[in-house]
């Protein structure tokens, strides 16, 4: 019963903002990741920037930035901060959090708006799990890092350490024949230090960290998840209301007695150092 009310909670606010055009689709996706989503990764981000001394001797390029919240944690700590990011409603919410965020092209020299100044440490936290190319990422990572700065790149760990493995799953099998990307394709061992040698970058540690999703209800953690894209090509090919359909039943087991969800989940993050 619970699945239902929530499937028609979601499926009434999809008719408000104007049915399932693409553009506000996108508005309301980057509005849910900004307000929902993106706090699920702050012990990554923070962890990062512990291990990493972040303070105002540093210059932080978020790659794949979204909606800035890495970059305002980096900049609270005294940082120089900007940021890349395709998506333009993300860069608008970046934006409003008066983050210096402009958007990305093609990786390479050729992106246009890809900034030329290089950065002491660039940060790739998001981008990787659903990207197609993810080579073509790190090495656009290394080309804007100072000599001897840091790169740093993250996905997910393990599947058997997240509880999420379940509910990601739903995006590969509703996806179809389209081209969507396993977002544990990284997490095997040497799985992301393999993408450094190609990107001329020295391995220079590696962690994992505890990122739990927890969620005020079941409406709000099919709203997050949505919200990170992996579930796009799911969406496209079979339609918003099964695939939210689904997400309510894949997530089922991590309803607590109070309503709310929760998952836990690990995170890997490896730090690559661009030779002198």
């Amino acid at each position: 019963m619970a699945s239902a009310q929530m499937t028609g909670t979601t499926e009434q606010r999809t008719r408000a903002q104007g049915g399932t055009g693409a553009p506000k689709r996108g508005r309301s996706r980057a509005r849910d990741w900004a307000e929902i989503q993106e706090r699920m990764l702050v012990p990554l981000y923070e962890a990062v920037y512990d291990r990493l001394e972040v303070g105002p001797a540093t210059s932080v390029l978020g790659l794949g930035c979204r909606s800035g919240l890495a970059l305002l944690l980096a900049s609270a700590r005294g940082a120089q901060v900007a940021g890349l990011e395709s998506e333009a409603e993300l860069r608008e919410l970046a934006h409003g959090r008066r983050l210096r965020v402009a958007g990305a092209g093609r990786p390479g020299p050729a992106g246009g708006d890809v900034p030329r100044t290089a950065h002491s440490l660039v940060t790739v936290f998001e981008q990787l799990p659903g990207a197609a190319e993810p080579q073509r990422v790190v090495t656009e990572a290394a080309r804007l890092t100072l000599t001897g700065g840091h790169v740093v790149l993250a996905a997910w760990g393990p599947p058997e350490r997240c509880e999420s493995a379940a509910v990601l799953d739903v995006a590969r099998r509703r996806a179809g024949r389209t081209t969507a990307r396993d977002p544990f394709a990284l997490s095997a061992p040497g799985g992301l230090e393999d993408l450094l040698g190609g990107a001329g970058l020295r391995p220079a540690g590696s962690g994992r960290v505890s990122c739990p999703f927890a969620y005020a209800d079941l409406d709000s953690a099919v709203r997050g998840l949505l919200s990170t894209g992996l579930y796009e090509g799911a969406v496209e090919y079979s339609g918003q209301t099964l695939v939210t359909k689904e997400l309510e039943e894949a997530l089922h087991p991590y309803l607590r007695p109070d309503g709310s969800v929760r998952m836990a989940n690990v995170f890997r993050y490896v730090v690559a150092e661009q030779p002198r």
